[in-house]
């Protein structure tokens, strides 16, 4: 090298860059829940730049998202949410990390469109779809909209209990809160609706 050269820069791989992200993301959030986990953290795990979380993702809600899309398509049963286990574990996830992206996707709007498109899409998928799936297959009229009253109920009792804004809600195990839903979720289901009679003359 010729005196006031300057040294050859390494060309930055941009896709071993995005994984380590991915990886150090999606095992921070595994540990301590989306609120609690930083970009700084995900930067530090990951050995890079958290800044780079905005060049290849956008947001840490966005980078959560695909993670879990990531998650999703290595795992491509979500299990059924009408049974107990499916919702002991689910409440369980919610009460140790909180509700995250997808979840929170039920309660209100992301400011970033694209994150809330993504975040409604995969809460769709994973919860909604299965569930008109299943219920189509029982014949159960108005499929579509059972199916959302049951995810919308599920959600809002799971988030209840982490938040611990109910508090026989939050003090129950999730074994109990998931045996009574089931109840409450076979009454909706199996019982025909009935004619609303007109008290007018």
């Amino acid at each position: 090298m010729t005196t006031g050269q300057r040294p050859p820069t390494r060309r930055r791989d941009a896709a071993g860059s995005r994984q380590a992200l991915l990886t150090a993301a999606r095992d921070l959030f595994d540990e301590r829940g989306f609120q609690r986990t930083t970009t700084r953290d995900i930067g530090e795990r990951a050995g890079l730049d958290p800044t780079l979380i905005s060049r290849y993702f956008g947001s840490k809600a966005a980078l959560y998202l695909a993670t879990m899309r990531a998650e999703f398509a290595a795992d491509s049963s979500p299990g059924d949410l009408l049974a107990a286990s499916r919702m002991t574990e689910l409440l369980d996830r919610v009460g140790d990390r909180g509700a995250g992206p997808i979840f929170d996707a039920a309660l209100r709007r992301h400011p970033d469109a694209a994150v809330d498109a993504e975040a409604k899409a995969l809460l769709a998928e994973r919860v909604v779809d299965p569930l008109v799936a299943a219920l189509t297959e029982r014949n159960v009229d108005e499929a579509e909209l059972l199916a959302e009253i049951v995810g919308a109920a599920f959600i809002g009792v799971a988030v209840g209990r982490h938040t611990r804004a109910f508090p026989a809600l939050s003090a129950a195990n999730s074994e109990r809160i998931a045996e009574l839903l089931s109840r409450a979720f076979d009454g909706l289901l199996g019982t025909p609706a009935r004619p609303v009679v007109s008290q007018r003359r």
